[in-house]
């Protein structure tokens, strides 16, 4: 049976990697907005250029958006 890590469904862009974003991820139980940085900023050059690192930085904008605002109410006792 084939494993999944084997299989890529819309490309080849992480075939060449020594190591899959989605293995480091999980290896490293890495959370959703910083999964999809590694993600698109591993593949930007083999998949869709700038576009993919525009990607990486709104979710690193989310990111500390949404600490932002945990940490602004966690200081007003919320």
């Amino acid at each position: 049976m084939e494993k999944a890590l084997d299989t890529q469904v819309g490309g080849g862009h992480y075939k060449s990697k020594a190591i899959q974003p989605v293995e480091y991820i999980h290896a490293n139980g890495i959370g959703y907005f910083e999964g999809n940085v590694i993600k698109y900023v591993t593949r930007w050059k083999d998949k869709n250029g700038i576009q993919d690192l525009e990607k990486a930085i709104h979710y690193l904008k989310l990111l500390i958006e949404l600490e932002n605002s945990k940490n602004a109410n966690c200081t007003n006792g919320k």
